[in-house]
This record gives structure tokens, C-alpha cells and sequence, in this order.
């Protein structure tokens, strides 16, 4: 195995987005879940994007693990080391962001870096050092609500900050727009006694694209996947690529769709809503859970009832900002999280022995747990279904398809959107 780039996530979705914009921009890209380790396959790739649960652990355990993964990257041969968390900066005051950024600046021995979590074809925008949802502030937007990790502060200065050892400074649009030499002088002119974390203005792609190639020779970049359409042009500069064939087929495997929504975000909340009407769907009680009613019994006697050959299901626990405040009134907000991704961790593996071969997730901790409970360490990435999800497959053992969608993301269709792209697919032959 020897890749050029090592990528760090801290959190499963967020690592499929990256995959999928790194096989966009030509290179061969695979994912890996969890810390590899010698039963690791090893993959021949271009680039690996190593997936952690590490967004909202405590902080200790995260840098622990951010660094086990960046050492075995290294260990492969990767050229730069790319940590990437959400586009919308999740994290508290306590981190996650500024201490794995901080330990592996000094893993590495980094002057500075960049912070770039830009997605403009998501809506998410950096400006004057202030991060906006679409055209609302952070701070203002339904991620103010978010159960575990609610952002209160659209300013990205002040949040890092708070977060990190590191000197904090601003590289703001007028700069960025002129491009990445003005971006690299800014780079040079750094101070060499300030390690430094430089907080990166991006509005549309151009942008990401000049802040990519200017960190050409940065040994770490930090940031939302959107900033990393610019760095494979720079491993490509260097002959540092192969010729990957991109074309490949998708082959979906036979078997039943089933969609799993934990994600108590606003536009999963809408994409469950336009669903209801639209195939067979049961709300699992989140109360129920937590008060350990037989929860995955019924689950399952419904599913026998309700099952279509030829069309998904679904099957959530997402619930409103007010029910969920209700809940973590009642419990620790990770141990509410933490039973309720149990639960549906022990339905996908109880699915998949039932035949379900297709899960469409929705959540960020939603997806690791499903993907923790069937087993798989490898993924594939596949096409694209709305910006920042493709379909991914497994083949160790029984073959998956699988779609793993960060709460935010998808139009309002995206349900029903991925279960009929499924379809569609070339099937597997046995």
C-alpha cells in the first residue's frame, strides 16, 4: 500500500462526503471505519479517508484516536494529512476540533494550518470569518438547536479559540479571492514563533480550490470535505498519481431497502415528513427506548407486516427540538444518544439477517452505530445521490449498499431519491 493523502473524520458520513469529492477530482479513494490494524485490509488507493466516532467523545479519547490514525496513515506512505469535521463546525467549548488539531500540529510539527469547513454547495459559507447556513449566521440557524453539539457562535475565530492552544488568525475574502499566491504570501509572512490555525473566508468553489492548491505543501489541512477538491491537482503537479479507472460499474446487491433516520435535524425532519405519504413508515419512541420497552420486538413484527418487495421503509427515532429537550431533561444527552443509536445498530444487524441488503442512514451517529453493528470496515464509494452523500458498498461478507447521510444534508426527497437510484443499478450476479 503506499497512498499520497491520509485523511482523518470524525465522524462516518462526514468521511463518505470526502471520499466521494476526492474520487470526483480523480483520485482513487477508499474508506476505512475505525482505527486499521493489522486485519485492516490494505487497500490499493490513492487516498484513504479513515473514519473515527470521535466527534463528540471526550476530547482525550479523540486526540488519542486521531493520532493512532495518523500514524498508520503516515505508516503507508501518506505525503499530507487531511482532519476533516463537519462543514458546520460542530463541536463545544471543550472541542473536538481545536484539540486534534492542536495534537496533530505538534504530531507533525506544523507552523501552522488552515481551518476551512466552506461547503458551498451546501450552503455553507465562511465570510469575514463568521460561518453561514444558506443565508443565516450559524448561530441563528436550526444547528443552534443541535442535541449535542448546538453552535451558538458563528464566529469561527472566537470558537477555535476557546478550543485551541494555537495562535488564531483570519484569512478573509479579499485575499482569498485573489487567488492562491496571495494566499501563500499571506502563508510566508507568518510568524515562525505563533504555531498557528488560519480561519479560511470561502464562498463558492473557486475559492476552496485556491485555498487547496496554496496548501500544496502544508503537512496537515483541516477542514470541511469541500476544501479538498483543490488538493488532488496538487499531487497530480507532483506525478504523484495514478490513472484510476473512475468509470467502474455500481453493482447494487439484491434484497430489500430499508431507510434509518436517528438525525434530529430540520432537514431530515422535512425529508421524513415528505416520506410518510410515501411508503410504509413507523416512528419508534425514543421515551420507549429509554425506558426499555421491547422496543426490537415490535420493531420486528412490524417490518414482517409491512415489508415491500419493490419499495423501501422507514423507520425513525428523529424527534423535534422540543421532544428532545424533554428526553435529555430526563437523561445525560449522550447516554439518550447513545441508547437510541444502540437500538438502531441492533435493528440494521437484525435486518440484515432478515434480508435487507439496502440502508439509506440519516445521522452522523446514527451511521456509525449501524455500521459498528453490521460489521463492515471497508467501503467503496459509489455515486452520488444529493451533494455530500453517495451510495457506498460493502463486499466483506454478505454485499451492502449503503447510504450514509450527515443529518443536514439532501433535498427534502432524498429518501425516496436514493431508494430509487438503487434500484436502478446494475445487480450483482452471482
Amino acid at each position: 500500500m503506499t497512498i499520497v493523502l491520509g485523511c482523518i473524520a470524525d465522524d462516518l458520513t462526514g468521511a463518505t462526503d470526502l471520499a466521494m469529492i476526492l474520487m470526483r477530482e480523480g483520485m482513487k479513494t477508499v474508506q476505512i471505519i475505525g482505527i486499521p490494524d493489522e486485519t485492516t485490509p490494505k487497500p490499493d488507493a490513492d487516498a484513504i479517508v479513515i473514519a473515527l466516532k470521535s466527534r463528540t467523545i471526550p476530547a482525550a479519547e479523540a486526540v488519542q484516536q486521531s493520532l493512532a490514525a495518523c500514524e498508520w496513515l503516515l505508516n503507508g506512505g501518506a505525503k499530507q494529512i487531511f482532519f476533516k469535521y463537519c462543514s458546520t463546525f460542530d463541536s463545544t467549548d471543550d472541542g473536538n476540533i481545536g484539540p486534534v488539531t492542536d495534537a496533530l500540529m505538534d504530531y507533525l510539527d506544523c507552523p501552522y494550518t488552515i481551518a476551512c469547513p466552506s461547503f458551498p454547495e451546501n450552503g455553507r459559507t465562511v465570510y469575514k470569518g463568521h460561518l453561514f447556513v444558506n443565508d443565516t449566521l450559524l448561530s441563528e440557524s436550526s444547528l443552534r438547536n443541535h442535541p449535542l453539539t448546538p453552535m451558538t457562535d458563528s464566529n469561527l475565530n472566537r470558537v477555535l479559540s476557546r478550543q485551541s492552544d494555537n495562535h488564531i488568525s483570519n484569512i478573509y475574502f479579499e485575499s482569498v479571492d485573489l487567488g492562491n499566491k496571495e494566499i501563500r504570501k499571506i502563508f510566508d509572512q507568518h510568524n515562525p514563533d505563533n504555531t498557528t490555525i488560519f480561519v479560511m473566508d470561502g464562498l463558492n468553489n473557486d475559492h476552496l480550490k485556491s485555498i487547496g492548491s496554496a496548501c500544496k505543501d502544508l503537512k496537515l489541512i483541516t477542514g470541511g470535505s469541500a476544501v479538498a477538491m483543490g488538493l488532488p491537482d496538487n499531487f497530480r503537479e507532483k506525478g504523484l498519481l495514478g490513472s484510476p479507472n473512475l468509470n467502474s460499474p455500481f453493482d447494487a446487491p439484491k434484497g430489500r431497502t430499508v431507510i434509518l433516520s436517528g438525525s434530529c435535524s430540520e432537514a431530515t425532519l422535512e425529508q421524513i415528513d415528505y416520506a410518510k405519504s410515501r411508503m410504509p413508515t413507523l416512528k419508534i419512541n425514543p421515551q420507549d427506548i429509554l425506558d426499555d420497552k421491547p422496543v426490537l420486538r415490535q420493531t420486528l413484527e412490524w417490518v414482517s407486516k409491512n415489508t415491500r418487495e419493490d419499495g423501501p421503509i422507514l423507520i425513525y427515532t428523529s424527534a423535534s427540538p422540543t421532544e428532545v429537550i424533554a428526553l435529555q431533561d430526563e437523561k445525560n444527552r449522550v447516554a439518550v444518544g447513545t441508547l437510541i443509536e444502540g437500538t438502531l445498530g441492533q435493528l440494521a444487524s437484525a435486518l440484515q439477517a432478515s434480508g435487507f441488503t439496502r440502508f439509506i442512514v440519516a445521522g452522523g451517529e446514527t451511521s456509525g452505530a449501524v455500521i459498528h453493528a453490521l460489521a463492515i470496515q471497508v467501503l467503496e464509494i459509489g455515486p452520488q445521490i444529493d451533494p455530500g452523500v453517495p451510495w457506498t458498498l460493502s463486499r466483506s461478507g454478505q454485499p451492502m449498499a449503503l447510504a450514509l447521510k450527515s443529518g443536514n444534508f439532501g433535498a427534502r426527497d432524498f429518501f425516496l431519491k436514493a431508494s430509487v437510484q438503487i434500484n436502478s443499478m446494475e445487480i450483482i450476479r452471482s
